[in-house]
C-alpha cells in the first residue's frame, strides 16, 4: 500500500491557528503554542503509522485522537489521513458536530 499523506481541512487549519493564537496572547509567549505544535506533530505521526489505533468517534467514518485538552478528528482514505477538526475539548460539542457533518 502507498504511504498516506496528511491533509488538513480549512476548518481544522483555522481551529488550530486560533487555538495557537489564543495561547500565545494569553501567555504572552509562544512557549505553550510551540509545545502544542510538537505534540500535534507526534500525534499525527502515530496516526500515520497506525491510522486505526484511535477510537471511532460518534461521527460517521471519523476517528478521534485525544491530545490532553485537545482532540484531532480525522478520516482515513486509501491515500490520505484527512484532519477534519482540531478541537479544544472544553468547547460546546454541538459546535463540533456541525463542523464534522460539513466535511
Amino acid at each position: 500500500m502507498a504511504k498516506r499523506t496528511v491533509v488538513w481541512t480549512e476548518t481544522a487549519v483555522r481551529q488550530r491557528r486560533e487555538i495557537l493564537k489564543y495561547w500565545t496572547k494569553r501567555n504572552g509567549s509562544t512557549v505553550y503554542a510551540e509545545k502544542l505544535i510538537k505534540l500535534t506533530a507526534r500525534q499525527i505521526k502515530s496516526i500515520l503509522n497506525n491510522p486505526e489505533i484511535f477510537k471511532l468517534s460518534e461521527y460517521p467514518e471519523t476517528r478521534e485522537s485525544a491530545l490532553g485538552h485537545f482532540s484531532i478528528y480525522y478520516k482515513i482514505t486509501h491515500n490520505h489521513i484527512i484532519i477534519t477538526a482540531f478541537w479544544d475539548n472544553r468547547q460546546d460539542p454541538k459546535s463540533l458536530l456541525e463542523l464534522i457533518i460539513k466535511k
